[in-house]
């Protein structure tokens, strides 16, 4: 499994930055991990970034917002980085995000992204009296879904090896030496 240093090294080796804001209190963390591409003298072009909190246990991970506008490869790596950093740094093993329902088509298209990634779905969050403080955490309606920390950036680790640019050896690609 990937590093978070790994992970880093390995956006650095396609030209990309990749960063992480982290705040702690007692108990709780704010995450905020963002890809970008250096432009020269001017600020870095941004190219995603996925915003989440995390509770001290071992399902405490929650994933907000995640938005991607780079080419391929900054998804995986935006995950890679979330995955490893509640691996090394909190006791979150697994997380939760909601799959909006802003529309049934881009809604399939998120639940079988997040699929992907190995999130299972738990329950639908919809617009009944119990789901208030569900649709008030997570900002809508849709289907709650929860998956590892680990199986995820196992996934995210098999398609950066995958899919790495051209002149990147399996080894860089993977972060080694």
């Amino acid at each position: 499994m990937l590093s978070l240093a790994e992970v880093e090294r390995l956006a650095a080796g396609r030209g990309l930055l990749l960063r992480l804001k982290i705040r702690r209190w007692p108990g709780l963390w704010s995450l905020r991990v963002v890809a970008a591409r250096p432009r020269g003298a001017g600020p870095p072009l941004l190219l995603g970034d996925m915003k989440g909190w995390a509770l001290a246990r071992p399902g405490g991970l929650h994933l907000d917002t995640l938005r991607v506008e780079g080419g391929f490869g900054v998804g995986p790596l935006i995950w890679a980085a979330t995955f490893a950093w509640a691996l090394e740094a909190t006791p979150c093993r697994t997380s939760r995000l909601l799959a909006i329902r802003d529309g049934e088509q881009r809604h399939r298209r998120l639940v079988r992204y997040f699929g992907r990634l190995g999130f299972r779905p738990l329950r639908e969050v919809g617009a009944g009296p119990a789901d208030l403080p569900a649709r008030l955490l997570w900002g809508g309606a849709g289907l709650l879904m929860e998956g590892g920390c680990a199986e995820g950036a196992r996934r995210c680790e098999e398609l950066l090896r995958k899919r790495r640019p051209a002149g990147l050896s399996p080894a860089a690609a993977a972060g080694s030496p």
